[in-house]
């Protein structure tokens, strides 16, 4: 059977991260993929989240202490343009993830946008390890979704495919705005053009 767009960002994940990596989740919301995440990188890996709402970081604190998973979290009340301030430049990710669009439960006029993904976008391209992945899940049924959607739809086209494998994962016959998944991949090696 398919699986939902964020069940197979998941997958995606899970093939690739291990106990003791490094992940980053771009977009904290309400704390299911830092959970997530820091699970599988375990007590000895670590978890860098951001998120530019308050309620957002104090909802996933909580329930990183109820499952004991905060020793390995870092949590920042940033947008996730600002990951190049919380990286060092030697420092490398396994993985990221992103939800792109607005806090479910939340004030629907605070959103994602285009300008800062793509920002963050390239600054985990950077730090991507080979072999490693980012996860985006783009939520586009809303005021500025469609705007955001683009932008970042014609970023990824645009990434070197000697480097990168992008995958783009969508239902295309659901109504009301199906989520599209996109997973970037840093090849494990540079292919000869």
């Amino acid at each position: 059977m398919l699986v939902s767009a964020l069940k197979f960002g998941h997958q995606l994940l899970a093939e690739v991260i291990v106990s003791g990596d490094t992940v980053v989740d771009a977009t904290v919301g309400n704390g299911y993929d830092t959970l997530f995440l820091a699970k599988l990188v375990g007590k000895q890996g670590k978890v860098i989240g951001f998120d530019i709402q308050p309620q957002a970081i104090e909802i996933t604190k909580q329930k990183l202490l109820e499952q004991h998973l905060s020793c390995q979290t870092r949590l920042y009340l940033k947008g996730h343009e600002k990951i190049q301030d919380v990286l060092t430049n030697e420092e490398r990710i396994k993985g990221a993830v992103f939800n792109l669009g607005y806090l479910p439960k939340g004030d629907k006029q605070i959103i994602t946008q285009g300008k800062t993904t793509i920002t963050a976008l390239s600054t985990l391209m950077d730090h991507l390890e080979k072999g490693g992945r980012i996860v985006m899940v783009i939520y586009y049924g809303h005021p500025g979704g469609e705007q955001e959607k683009e932008t970042v739809l014609d970023f990824v086209k645009a990434i070197p495919q000697e480097e990168f494998n992008v995958l783009n994962y969508q239902f295309i016959n659901q109504k009301n705005s199906p989520p599209i998944l996109i997973c970037i991949e840093k090849k494990l090696r540079k292919n000869n053009p």
